[in-house]
């Protein structure tokens, strides 16, 4: 996939108005998919296996690539990162916050690992029937970037059923806000990880995000997550 193909100011959009943007394009071919869903059963290539259950955070499992990370997801991780930076620095700019993304993923990642960041956080996700994802936040460290992908492996209404991904917002002094973003093959979508600025009839203000995936109904479904910071 040429990166440069997305609407990158229609993203840029949806990320300010809603926390959240389909890609609308494919990210990874039928064939990248299955390949990347199929190293899953492997040992090679992975640094953990983590079971939802075990810890509260819902039903079905995922597991954390190690270095070097597969070609496909190396390339999605580097060709993202910059794109998202300008977005990142600008958000960081209306929060009032000192801290600048620089404009290449590994002088980020250099500055994660000065933190004792070192873990690559890249993942595979796999749910199946009655399996999901309670909302959550992907921080690991003090460094985060702000803005996070998932793209979805697995073909809905073919391979699964339900496991929609969802994203609250939560408003100060109002009530949550959630986001449901429907998915193809290949697909993905770009969100924010903590959260985001918006203007609001009172000014400016600061908004929290957790995102998860709701029960999976039948089937398989298979999720490739790419975070840009590394973890402690």
């Amino acid at each position: 996939m040429n990166l440069e193909q997305l609407d990158w100011p229609r993203i840029e959009d949806d990320l300010d108005r809603y926390g959240c943007a389909a890609t609308g394009t494919p990210l990874l071919s039928p064939a990248d998919c299955a390949a990347l869903a199929a190293l899953y059963d492997g040992e090679d290539g992975f640094r953990s296996r983590i079971v939802m259950a075990r810890h509260g955070f819902g039903r079905g499992e995922y597991k954390y690539f190690a270095d070097p990370l597969p070609d496909r997801v190396a390339a999605l991780r580097t060709g993202l990162y910059p794109r998202l930076v300008p977005l990142a620095n600008r958000w960081a700019v209306t929060l009032g916050e000192a801290r600048r993304y620089p404009a290449e993923l590994g002088a980020f990642r250099a500055e994660c690992h000065a933190a004792g960041q070192t873990k690559p956080t890249p993942l595979l996700l796999r749910y199946g029937p009655g399996d999901y994802n309670c909302l959550h936040q992907d921080l690991y460290g003090s460094l985060a970037f702000p803005l996070q992908v998932a793209v979805l492996l697995s073909a809905p209404g073919r391979d699964f059923t339900g496991g929609e991904f969802v994203l609250t917002e939560q408003r100060p002094r109002m009530q949550s806000r959630a986001e449901v973003v429907p998915l193809a093959q290949g697909e993905g979508v770009i969100f924010a990880v903590h959260h985001r600025p918006v203007i609001g009839s009172r000014g400016l203000y600061r908004v929290a995000l957790r995102h998860g995936v709701s029960r999976i109904r039948s089937g398989e479904r298979f999720t490739l997550g790419v975070i840009f910071h590394d973890a402690a």
